[in-house]
Formats: structure tokens, C-alpha cells, sequence
């Protein structure tokens, strides 16, 4: 069981709970090694260096996929279109996709170092995307979603066990992510209570419609 992490506080939540239920230290120590950021995830798990891992929703068609994922149905805080030229982050996938799809103009930016310049900027100065995508469609957004290569029972059965317990992170564990991003726990405590996991029938609607309004931006 190889899992690619991808090294966003928006996960910290669920690495606490995988940390509590993996026993190898091996395959603890693996998980730890192969991180990333989503794109550079999402290039692991085609080639197969990686078994498992949180892939960029836009990527997702055809891949064997737990119902679980990285959501907000409002704003997210951390998927930033900052106004001005657009440029795409290499970080992301989906992202740089959805702000075709949302036309707007400006600098993609995702992930921790979103997460901060929305605590630090003024917000005339950027378009939150997960808010721009509800208004628009009525529907939360799905950011990315586990899949797997292999392990399928093993993965599922993690899986709902996460989303079926609230996972308590120490608070050593979010004070060391916060000064990290350069946040306050506070902020970062706000933040996590805009991700959501867990995909049901709304999120495969949305999933769906913007896979399909995707598709022609690629």
C-alpha cells in the first residue's frame, strides 16, 4: 500500500486518522515519503509509483474511486484566482481548470500559500473559487478524490471508517501546521471547517458537470 500524500493542511485531518490505523511503520514511513503537491501526485499514481492517493477531480474519469474527496459547498479559502494576468499554478490540475470554466482572469494560486494570502489579502484582491462555483451552479465542488490502483478493500474500509468518526487533531499537530503556513490556529481551525469529505449525490452531480464543461478546456 503505497499512498501519495499530497502536503496540503486540507488533508491534515485525514492523514491524523490514517497515522491512528496504519500499523507498519513501513508502510507509515512510505506514506511520508511520497509526497507531493496534486499534480505532481496525480503523474505518480498514471505511472504507478504510487498505489493510492487524493487525485485532482479532473483527472478521476475511468479511475477506481472511494466515495470520499476534498470538498467545500461555499468558499474553500485555499483555490485562489488573484485578479490580474492569468497564469496557471503547477501545482494544480483541476484548479487551473476551473478558472476556465468560471472565466476569470488572474493567477491561479492553491493549497497552503493560498490559504495564506487569504488571511493576509484584502478580498477585492481575488475570487475564491469554491464560492464563484456555488453561486454559479448551486452545488458544492469537488477538488479531488482517493482512487486507487490496487488494495480496493483495504481503501474502502479506511475510508468509510473516516468519514463514519470526527478525527481530533492534537493541538501540538495544528499549532506545528499553522506556524508552518504562517497562520494562527484559530484561522487554520476556520479553514478546516469549510473542507468536507465525504462525495454523496450532490457532489457526483457536480463532480460530473464539471468534468464534462472541463473536458473542453484540456
Amino acid at each position: 500500500m503505497i499512498f501519495g500524500k499530497i502536503d496540503y493542511v486540507n488533508l491534515l485531518p485525514f492523514y491524523v486518522f490514517l497515522n491512528k490505523n496504519i500499523n507498519s511503520s513501513q508502510q507509515k514511513a512510505m506514506m511520508n515519503y511520497k509526497k507531493s503537491f496534486p499534480s505532481h501526485i496525480n503523474n505518480m499514481f498514471r505511472t504507478r509509483a504510487i498505489d493510492g492517493a487524493f487525485i485532482s477531480s479532473i483527472k478521476t474519469p475511468g479511475k477506481k474511486c472511494a466515495d470520499i474527496g476534498i470538498v467545500s459547498r461555499g468558499e474553500v479559502l485555499s483555490v485562489l484566482c488573484i485578479k490580474g494576468e492569468f497564469i496557471e499554478d503547477i501545482e494544480s490540475n483541476s484548479s487551473n481548470i476551473l478558472a476556465k470554466v468560471l472565466n476569470l482572469d488572474g493567477q491561479v494560486v492553491i493549497g497552503d500559500k493560498a490559504l495564506k494570502r487569504y488571511f493576509q489579502a484584502h478580498g477585492d484582491d481575488f475570487v475564491d473559487m469554491g464560492a464563484s462555483w456555488a453561486d454559479k451552479y448551486r452545488l458544492p465542488f469537488v477538488y479531488a478524490r482517493l482512487c486507487f490502483l490496487k488494495n480496493d478493500k483495504r481503501y474502502r474500509r479506511l475510508t468509510e471508517k473516516f468519514l463514519k468518526q470526527k478525527t481530533k487533531i492534537p493541538s501540538y499537530m495544528l499549532n506545528k501546521s499553522a506556524k508552518k503556513i504562517g497562520i494562527s490556529p484559530s484561522q487554520l481551525k476556520y479553514y478546516l471547517t469549510k473542507i468536507s469529505y465525504k462525495i454523496g449525490h450532490k457532489e457526483r452531480k457536480s463532480l460530473k458537470l464539471f468534468i464534462k464543461i472541463g473536458k473542453t478546456y484540456m
